[in-house]
């Protein structure tokens, strides 16, 4: 009987630790696609694949968002703040803020959202839509963006989505290095110290 509960047990542990691997391996391997193309806050393209010199920092957000959202996006303001006194912010890594809510949240509307937080309108912190006249091509192309990352979310169908709770730092090429707590649990210091580690 012994005998029968290690097997067990050995099984047990070594499925579990499988599933582990599996998960870190998934997300070691996780790179956004070059060829993914949306348009910014001023109308204009962005491509993932053009700038291949700076670390970038990716939030997924919809301007709806009555809570998590716009607690991260204030805490990387806060974030931002530290990286341009330490001479890096717009240098070696920028902002992409994505919203999974095209349809609604509009160029101008990502603007609006961006004053709220008194956000500079520039290109160290891009905030991302589609195109609203091509909206299901635009949806097609965030999706292929947070499927990348491992980021999920659905529209239940009242325009509030449950969505994961997680930011994303990745590579000069797009590829993932580490992910982040949203929200209250967004620990500034700690993705500030990660990025200038990469940053050495």
């Amino acid at each position: 009987m012994k005998k029968i509960y290690l097997i067990c047990g050995l099984a047990l542990f070594l499925g579990i630790s499988a599933g582990i691997s599996f998960f870190f391996i998934r997300d070691a391997n996780a790179k956004i696609p070059a060829n993914v193309t949306l348009i910014n806050q001023n109308n204009e393209d962005y491509n993932f694949g053009k700038d291949k010199t700076k670390l970038k920092l990716v939030e997924f957000i919809y301007t709806h968002c009555p809570d998590i959202c716009p607690t991260t996006t204030q805490k990387m303001v806060g974030l931002k703040n530290d990286l341009v006194k330490s001479g890096v912010f717009g240098k070696e890594i920028e902002f992409i803020t994505i919203t999974i809510d095209p349809y609604r949240d509009t160029p101008e509307v990502l603007k609006s959202y961006m004053n709220g937080f008194e956000i500079n309108n520039n290109d160290s912190w891009q905030f991302l839509t589609g195109d609203k006249q091509k909206i299901k091509e635009e949806q097609q192309k965030i999706k292929q963006v947070t499927g990348a990352l491992q980021f999920q979310y659905k529209d239940p169908g009242n325009g509030q989505f449950i969505h994961s709770t997680f930011t994303y730092l990745v590579d000069e090429n797009n590829k993932f290095i580490e992910k982040f707590p949203m929200g209250k649990e967004f620990n500034k210091k700690e993705v500030y110290n990660k990025i200038m580690d990469e940053i050495k």
